[in-house]
């Protein structure tokens, strides 16, 4: 598959990646993602999903010494994060299947992370994306249900799922790690002080008990309304979309 490309910078260029011109681009999404991975130096981190590898890279940045894997069904979007790998300095191992035939021998792979970015809309419903690439990304045809339990699946125990989604999907989540995890820490996300969470970030590790945290929201934007040219982001958020700055970890 042949995209028209841009070269575009992630932390403030720190990273230069790769991506479609047309279809699905990352934006702030994946870096929150990696942000709230609890990881360490000397783990492994699985992203199933991973695109044009944007998470997966701004973990690899943050966290030094880190086996990095990623899962991708599109071939077009594995070799670019392949690519961006390379470019980026960095090793990440791109495994291209659909995450509900993962191949055999991969099966047996278990990992200390696995980081996800599902599909946040419905199958059916709504109006189709006109790029191929961007319909997969934004519309589910794998349910979130089974998302979840693939990451579950490949996870060492004591492991960490992260996961980041829309707000109104918290209740499917919630429901899908109740009996399998503990320790389930959720980040809401909102554009701007006083307005409701369209996101949320939620990790939750593979043991038998722990409790339920529900962090203070992390404000995207100062101020009630966009009064300027370029970005009004919070010194927040700036500290992880500009200077690939963790989340508060545990």
């Amino acid at each position: 598959m042949l995209f028209d490309l841009t070269d575009d910078g992630f932390l403030d260029g720190r990273l230069r990646i790769l991506q479609p011109r047309a279809g699905y681009r990352a934006a702030t999404d994946p870096v929150l993602l990696a942000a709230f991975t609890p990881a360490d130096a000397g783990q492994s981190a699985l992203e199933l999903g991973c695109g044009a590898g944007v998470a997966s890279l701004c973990l690899g940045y943050r966290v030094q010494g880190l086996s990095l894997t990623g899962v991708e069904r599109q071939p077009g979007y594995a070799d670019l994060a392949r690519k961006n790998a390379d470019r980026n300095g960095m090793a990440l191992r791109v495994v291209e299947a659909d995450l509900a035939a993962l191949p055999r021998t991969f099966r047996a792979e278990s990992f200390d992370h696995v980081l996800a970015n599902p599909p946040y809309f419905r199958a059916g419903g709504g109006t189709a994306a006109n790029d191929p690439g961007k319909e997969g990304a934004f519309r589910e045809e794998t349910p979130l249900s089974l998302w979840i339990d693939i990451c579950l699946r490949r996870l060492r125990p004591g492991g960490w799922l992260t996961m980041i989604h829309l707000a109104e999907r918290l209740g499917d989540i919630l429901a899908d790690l109740r009996s399998r995890t503990g320790s389930v820490e959720i980040l809401p996300v909102a554009s701007r002080s006083g307005r409701p969470a369209t996101r949320v970030l939620v990790r939750a590790r593979k043991v038998d008990h722990g409790p339920l945290t529900l962090l203070s929201p992390l404000v995207l934007h100062d101020g009630a309304e966009h009064l300027r040219d370029g970005d009004d982001y919070s010194m927040a958020a700036r500290s992880v979309l500009r200077d690939g700055m963790g989340l508060p970890i545990r």
